[in-house]
């Protein structure tokens, strides 16, 4: 089974950013919708491109290789 995580990505003038998640969806459907809703709230209006959708599936190890 998938699912739809739905972010807002804001990048700062010194290169940090600052990420938010909307949501979790079972569709990317719905997860459209959020997006469209959240496009017009303050903070997200002013960074319309910062929204991304990235599809996960329940219980898999997304880490598998730890990091550096």
């Amino acid at each position: 089974m998938d699912v739809f995580l739905l972010w807002h990505v804001n990048t700062w003038p010194d290169g940090e950013e600052d990420a938010k998640l909307i949501g979790v969806y079972s569709t990317l459907e719905l997860a459209d919708a959020a997006r469209q809703r959240a496009a017009s709230l303050p903070g997200f209006r002013d960074a319309p491109t910062g929204f991304l959708v990235d599809r996960y599936t329940v219980d898999q190890d997304e880490w598998r290789e730890g990091f550096v």
